[in-house]
């Protein structure tokens, strides 16, 4: 088995300025990190908006486990963090479009802000791909 580190990017000018990856095989585990609800063109996507916001983020997150060999199939946890939690409901509504029938542990927690006060969600994914 290659336990090789596999370092994958998403482009972010945040990535290099931080030090961080958007995700990291090391082995059959993948981790993505908090991922935020940015356009290619580096712009909030669904400003105001949680469903859009949280449908960008998995979109984002998903492409990044495609990169590192796995897929939402190999979801094992996901953390979905707000800016407000009552409205959990919008970003569960997306997190159920993609997940009904992988049903990883998930946690909703609320924050008080985000780097950009414009992100109203961000969420992490943990994955299992042999």
């Amino acid at each position: 088995m290659d336990h090789a580190r596999q370092l994958v990017s998403s482009g972010s000018p945040l990535e290099p300025q931080i030090g961080f990856s958007r995700a990291v095989r090391k082995g059959a585990h993948v981790a993505v990190a908090g991922t935020a609800p940015l356009g290619d063109d580096g712009t909030t996507v669904g400003q105001g908006d949680v469903y859009a916001q949280t449908v960008r983020c998995l979109d984002i997150a998903q492409a990044a486990l495609k990169a590192a060999g796995a897929s939402l199939e190999d979801v094992v946890r996901t953390r979905i963090m707000l800016t407000d939690v009552t409205r959990w409901k919008e970003a569960a509504r997306a997190h159920g479009e993609r997940f009904a029938a992988v049903r990883p542990a998930c946690t909703f927690i609320e924050v008080s802000r985000f780097i950009d006060p414009e992100w109203l969600v961000e969420l992490e994914l943990d994955a299992i791909s042999d």
